[in-house]
C-alpha cells in the first residue's frame, strides 16, 4: 500500500476539516465549492482505493454544531446526509432492476417534525445531523404544514422548509436598499426558521414539502411512494417526485432538468430512493450516507472570461477583501461579473493575473465563484495601501490562510459602526444607507467624515456603475440624504456617537441649550453638569469630545450641510411633563415603540423600561393579558390603557 497515497488522505482531511470549520463555525471561506468538491472526491477515491478510513475524515463525520439561543436536543435517529453524483449513469446503475422515486432536492433547512395524538408536538431542525434546535413554535407558523392531523398515533418525519421564489422577490421589493437586501432564498429561509420570534417567521411564509416518514404504525405494503400518498391524505405537502427505473432514468433527469427553470421552489439537485422499502433496508448504510438513496446535483455551468482587474475592498475589521472583474458572461440565465476571491491564499492557489483567461460558475446555482485559471500568470500583487485611507497593509497568516490587513487605526473603513450609527434611525434618519452600502461607499473613497454622505452627488456615475446599484439607487439614497439636511439638534448630537451620549442624554441637552449647537459645543463642565441626568462623567466626555480640534472640524463641516430646527414652545410641549409612561406590546396606530416615545417625550412626559410605582401609565393593547408589566400594574393601582385611550387622552382636543 502506497504510503504516498496514505499521507494525501490526511493532507486532504486536513484541509477539507478546515475549510468545513471555517465556514460552519466562523462564516470565512477558505476554498471555493468548486475546489472543496474536488478535493472531496479525490478523498472518496483514495479511501475506496486504500480501504484506509481515518476517524476524523470528513466522509465520516456529519458536520459542526452551530452556535445559536436556541435549545438544542439529540434526534432520535441521526438525520444522514445522502452520497452525492452528478451523472445520471450512476443513477440508472444506482436502482439497478428496482423502481425508484425521482424527487426534487430541495435548497432549504431540514426539519424532523412529530406528531402524537393528531398534533404537532416537536420540531428540531437537523443541525450537525446528530443534534439540531428545537423551532416547534416556528413551525407552527408554515403556511402549508398541518398544525393537527386524522392519525392518532406517533408520526416522525422530516421535510425541507424553504421560502418560495415568489415570495422571496416579494420580500426584497419591500426594502429599498440594494445592500440590504437578501442574497438567496436558502440563507432567508434558515434564518427565518431559527428567530426567536415566530412572529418574524411567520411574515417570511415558510413551506415544508415532506420527503421521509420516519416511523408510523401504519402497513404501507413495503412501499414508499404509499408513504408519500398516505402522508398527502393527512395534509402534508409532499415533495414532488417521479416513478423511475433504469429505462427512463436519463429522459426524467431530462424532464427535471428542463422544469427547474420555472420551479417555483429552490432546488439545487434530486434525490433518488429505492421504493421498495425492505430491500432499501438491506442495504444497510455506512456512517455518513443510508445506501437507500443517493443525491444527483447538476453540473456546475462554467463560463469562460478573461479576469480584468481585482478590487479590493477594506471592512470593519481592517481585512481588505479581494473580488475578481472579469468580461461579462452568462451564467444560470443572469449576466456576471464579479467574484468574491475571499483572500490571497485563494489567489496564490489560482495563481491569477490579470488578463488571465478564467473559468466561472454559481455555487448552489447562485453565487458567482472562479473555478479554475487556465492561464496562471501568477503576478498578481497586493496593493501596499488601503484604498479607503491610503494607510499601510499588511498580509497576516492565520490558520495557513494569507489575508490583506489596513494597519490604520483611523481608516473611516474601520469605523462602519460610527457611520451607521449616525445614518441610523434615532439620529439622522437616513434610510435606505445600510452598513454595507456605507461599507462599499468608504471603502470606494466617497466617506471620510459625516459631512461627506451629503456630498455624495459628486459622485453620481461612479455610484451608479456600481455591482448592485443603479440609477434608481441612487435616487432614492440621495432622496433620503436630502430629507436628511432638515434636522434637530438631538439628533446630530446622539449621532456623533460621543462616548456615554444616547438619544434621551442628546434630548435634555439639546432642550437646556434651546437647539443651539454652538453652545453646545462650548459648553463647559460644571454648566453640563446641572443638567438634570447629566453628571459629571458625561459632561467630561461631551467636553473631551470637541476639544479634539479634529471632532470640532468634522462638526463644523457637517453644520454647513444641514439646517437645525428650532423647537416651537407650543401648547404641546409641556402637555405630559411629570407623566412617565411604559409602554409593551405590539402597536397598531404606531410604526413602532421609538415613533410613540419621541412623541410623548415631545409633549415633556417620559418613557421608561419598566412599570415602577413612578410609572403614571402603562400602554398595553392586551390589558387582560397576564405579562409581568400588567401584573406590577395592577398591584401598584397603575392604570393600564390602550393605544386608542392614549391618543383620547392625550392626542385629541377635548
Amino acid at each position: 500500500m502506497s504510503e504516498t497515497k496514505q499521507e494525501r488522505i490526511k493532507e486532504l482531511i486536513e484541509k477539507l476539516n478546515e475549510a468545513s470549520k471555517a465556514y460552519y463555525k466562523e462564516d470565512i471561506e477558505v476554498m471555493s465549492n468548486f475546489e472543496y468538491d474536488a478535493l472531496y472526491d479525490e478523498l472518496v477515491s483514495l479511501e475506496n482505493e486504500t480501504g484506509i478510513i481515518y476517524s476524523n475524515s470528513p466522509t465520516q463525520n456529519v458536520g459542526y454544531e452551530s452556535s445559536t439561543e436556541l435549545v438544542k436536543e439529540r434526534h432520535e435517529n441521526p438525520a444522514l446526509s445522502l452520497d452525492k453524483t452528478k451523472e445520471p449513469q450512476v443513477l440508472a446503475d444506482f436502482i439497478g432492476d428496482q423502481k425508484g422515486l425521482l424527487s426534487w432536492k430541495l435548497d432549504g433547512l431540514t426539519i424532523v417534525l412529530t406528531y402524537d395524538s393528531g398534533k404537532l408536538q416537536k420540531a428540531v431542525t437537523r443541525g450537525n445531523g446528530e443534534i439540531g434546535e428545537v423551532v416547534t413554535a416556528n413551525a407552527k407558523t408554515f403556511v402549508n404544514l398541518p398544525l393537527t392531523i386524522p392519525y392518532e398515533g406517533k408520526l416522525v418525519i422530516r421535510g425541507e422548509a424553504v421560502i418560495k421564489y415568489d415570495d422571496f422577490e416579494l420580500i426584497n421589493a419591500e426594502i429599498a436598499d440594494v445592500d440590504a437586501k437578501y442574497k438567496n432564498p436558502r440563507n432567508l429561509c434558515s434564518g427565518s426558521v431559527r428567530q426567536l420570534d415566530s412572529k418574524i417567521t411567520a411574515a417570511r411564509r415558510v413551506n415544508l414539502f415532506v420527503f421521509s416518514l420516519e416511523s408510523a404504525e401504519v402497513d404501507f405494503h413495503n412501499s414508499n411512494e404509499q408513504k408519500f400518498l398516505w402522508l398527502k391524505t393527512l395534509g402534508f405537502s409532499v415533495v414532488p417526485y417521479k416513478v423511475v427505473d433504469k429505462n427512463n432514468m436519463f429522459e426524467a433527469v431530462k424532464e427535471y432538468a428542463k422544469e427547474i427553470e420555472t420551479f417555483d421552489v429552490p432546488s439545487d439537485g434530486l434525490v433518488l430512493l429505492m421504493d421498495d422499502i425492505e430491500y432499501g433496508k438491506s442495504l444497510g448504510r455506512t456512517a455518513k450516507f443510508p445506501k437507500n438513496a443517493i443525491a444527483f446535483k447538476w453540473k456546475d455551468e462554467l463560463a469562460e472570461t478573461t479576469l480584468l482587474d481585482v478590487e479590493w475592498s477594506p471592512s470593519r475589521t481592517g481585512l481588505i477583501n479581494p473580488v475578481a472583474i472579469f468580461e461579462p458572461v452568462e451564467l444560470e440565465g443572469t449576466t456576471v461579473s464579479r467574484a468574491s476571491l475571499h483572500n490571497i491564499s485563494i489567489i496564490e492557489g489560482l495563481k491569477l493575473g490579470i488578463g488571465d483567461t478564467i473559468t466561472i460558475y454559481k455555487a448552489n446555482m447562485i453565487i458567482p465563484q472562479v473555478a479554475e485559471n487556465l492561464t496562471g500568470r501568477n503576478d498578481l500583487v497586493p496593493p501596499c495601501t488601503c484604498p479607503a485611507c491610503g494607510g499601510p497593509t499588511a498580509i497576516k497568516n492565520e490558520n495557513d490562510v494569507k489575508t490583506l490587513y489596513c494597519m490604520n487605526d483611523e481608516c473611516p473603513a474601520k469605523k462602519i459602526k460610527t457611520f451607521a450609527d449616525f445614518v441610523s434611525r434615532n439620529a439622522m434618519n437616513i434610510d435606505g444607507i445600510s452598513e454595507e452600502t456605507l461599507e462599499k461607499f468608504i471603502g470606494q473613497g466617497f466617506i471620510n467624515n459625516f459631512s461627506d454622505i451629503f456630498k455624495l452627488e459628486q459622485h453620481k456615475d461612479r455610484i451608479v456603475a456600481m455591482s448592485g446599484f443603479g440609477e434608481k439607487s441612487y435616487e432614492n439614497i440621495i432622496r433620503s440624504v436630502n430629507s436628511a439636511r432638515k434636522t434637530t439638534a438631538q439628533r446630530l448630537l446622539n449621532g456623533l456617537g460621543i462616548l456615554g451620549i444616547g438619544p434621551a442624554n442628546a434630548k435634555v441637552i439639546s432642550e437646556f441649550y434651546k437647539d443651539d449647537f454652538s453652545a453646545i459645543m462650548n459648553a463647559d463642565i460644571d454648566e453640563l453638569s446641572t443638567i438634570d441626568g447629566i453628571g459629571g462623567v458625561l459632561a467630561n466626555s461631551i467636553v473631551d469630545y470637541f476639544k479634539i480640534e479634529t471632532n470640532r472640524e468634522i462638526v463644523l463641516e457637517l453644520l454647513k450641510e444641514v439646517e437645525i430646527e428650532k423647537k416651537e414652545n407650543g401648547s404641546d410641549a409641556e402637555k405630559l411633563k411629570g407623566k412617565t409612561f411604559v409602554v409593551t406590546g405590539s402597536l397598531n396606530y404606531y410604526e413602532n415603540r421609538d415613533q410613540l416615545k419621541a412623541e410623548i417625550e415631545s409633549m415633556g412626559g417620559k418613557v421608561a423600561g419598566s412599570v415602577s410605582s413612578k410609572t403614571s401609565f402603562l400602554i398595553n393593547n392586551d390589558a387582560l393579558s397576564n405579562s409581568s408589566k400588567n401584573k406590577t400594574a395592577k398591584s401598584l393601582g397603575i392604570p393600564i390603557i390602550t393605544e386608542a385611550e392614549y391618543i383620547s387622552m392625550f392626542k385629541n382636543d377635548e
